[in-house]
Parts: C-alpha cells; structure tokens; sequence
C-alpha cells in the first residue's frame, strides 16, 4: 500500500506493518492507525500517521538509553493489547535545535503488540519516570535507576 508523509513523499509501507492504537494516542485520539517505519536511522523509528501525512513521531528504543529502564505493565493493558509473549516498547523523543537538548519520555512509552498489530500509549501511574529525560542520562537519571533496583 502506498502512504503518504510530509518528511518522504508516497512510500510504500505493507499492510502487515500497520498498527492499530484503539484509542489513538492521548492528544491524538481521532487517529487511529500508524506504521513504524525503521529507515537503517538506528536507534530512531518513525510513527506514521494514515490519516494524516503531516503526523509523525520519532521514537527510540528506551532500553539503548537507559538499559536499566523498567516498568510492569498492567494486567489491563496486557489484556487490551492481547500480549502473550511478544511486546516491542518504544518511547517518543521530544527533539530540539540541539540535539543533546532532545528529550525522552519515558512516563508514556509506547507499546506495540507486533502478533495483532495492536498498539497503545500506556502512560505509568506511580512511576519516578517523567516525560522529559535526556539523551545522555543526568546523575538525577542515574539515581531513579539505582532506586529502581533496589
């Protein structure tokens, strides 16, 4: 299927790449459908909107960030999703003019069920994450990490 975006033209995406976010993602409700787009940019991915080519979002894998990055997922969200084993997590990244200024959110990841397609922002309740971390990990990052292992 062809797709368009306002970053690469028409590009063709397969329909198995789609995924669903029931709800949209929270500010962007009325959009429902997104492919994840990997152009060898790693460790940055693309969310494409289907409905609208102007919407998109960078997103990063956590885990090459801050690898001691952990949270549990609701047993509500698991079953919205319908995950049984598989589950891919992504996090949106807030970009700026400077590039070490770019932020993470970590409070919301994004978690993508890749057996039904099904996908959804889960933002963690009671969580020491927030929506602003940066690239390179501060001592304050640092200390919610060895907080999270104890």
């Amino acid at each position: 299927m062809i797709i368009s975006t306002s970053i690469w033209g028409d590009i063709e995406v397969n329909e198995k790449e789609v995924y669903r976010f029931e709800k949209g993602i929270p500010g962007f409700e009325e959009t429902t459908e997104f492919v994840l787009l990997d152009h060898d940019e790693a460790p940055f991915y693309y969310l494409q909107s289907l409905q609208q080519k102007e919407l998109s979002f960078v997103l990063v894998d956590p885990f090459i960030f801050y690898p001691n990055y952990e949270f549990e997922l609701p047993d509500s969200e698991t079953e919205e999703l319908e995950i049984e084993s598989n589950l891919v997590v992504r996090s949106i990244l807030t970009l700026h003019e400077q590039v070490e200024n770019s932020t993470i959110n970590l409070l919301a990841p994004l978690v993508f069920n890749p057996d039904n397609r099904q996908a959804k922002q889960v933002v963690l309740h009671q969580s020491p994450y927030s929506t602003k971390h940066s690239l390179q990990p501060t001592k304050e990052d640092e200390t919610i990490r060895s907080k999270e292992g104890e």
